[in-house]
């Protein structure tokens, strides 16, 4: 129930859009809402993923795994469907706090009806708002407070979220590329120290990465890479 209580409060602002649409077009009569409703949830729906996903964890996780790959030298394994849904998973787990926050805050009141949509969506961003600001780092905040010409504020909650949200993306990628830098310097090691030797002995016929996967898969199976890498991920949003 909880579930589809927040998914009748995402899709509110649809409605709201539509009915003021509709009182835009009064000669469209009744045929024109229905339009305009279709409208408005077809294009909410559309951007809503694209939406979701940059305000979460996704990216800063998808972009690890996907170095994570490169480093390791499979180019196809895991999938990218796999990689994409490993994402989501983790970002659901790390996010449903932040989520059952908002429900308790905004959906439960806006359903019992002490609050309008527009409070709903002011107080509902609250938690989401303080999880961006937690992982944004000021400099980015500050690149994009100058770009929008906003006014200084006296503090981070202060900032629209027309602020908040790039620059938090920008801080994402930045993490999510430092972790890879990270993962790479190990298995790098591996890779000059097989193409060392085998260029020593003369093996010039045999290309260092088909003796170098081996024995990068074997040492991150052998160090529970697994394990390590998503155990680092989750403590580091916390």
């Amino acid at each position: 129930m909880k579930r589809l209580g927040l998914i009748l409060w995402l899709a509110a602002p649809a409605r709201l859009l539509a009915q003021n649409a509709g009182r835009l077009t009064l000669s469209a009569g009744a045929g024109g809402d229905l339009s305009w409703t279709v409208v408005v949830i077809l294009t909410l729906v559309t951007l809503l993923p694209a939406i979701l996903i940059s305000m979460t964890p996704f990216v800063r996780l998808l972009v690890v795994f996907h170095f994570l790959r490169q480093a390791l030298g499979t180019q196809t394994a895991p999938s990218n469907q796999v990689l994409i849904g490993l994402s989501l998973f983790l970002t659901y787990f790390i996010m449903q706090p932040v989520g059952a926050l908002m429900y308790q805050q905004a959906v439960v009141p806006y359903n019992q009806g002490h609050m309008d949509i527009t409070q709903a969506i002011t107080t509902a961003s609250g938690p989401l708002e303080n999880f961006m600001l937690h992982f944004t780092r000021e400099q980015d905040l500050a690149l994009f407070v100058e770009a929008a010409h906003v006014p200084r504020p006296r503090t981070a909650t202060d900032l629209p979220m027309r602020v908040v949200i790039p620059a938090y993306i920008v801080s994402e990628l930045q993490t999510g590329f430092q972790i890879g830098v990270v993962l790479f310097l190990p298995f790098l090691a591996i890779d000059l120290v097989v193409a060392s030797i085998t260029t020593s002995v003369g093996m010039m016929q045999l290309p260092p990465v088909v003796i170098s996967t081996p024995l990068k898969l074997l040492v991150f199976v052998a160090a529970g890479g697994w394990h390590l890498l998503v155990g680092s991920l989750l403590h580091s949003f916390a």
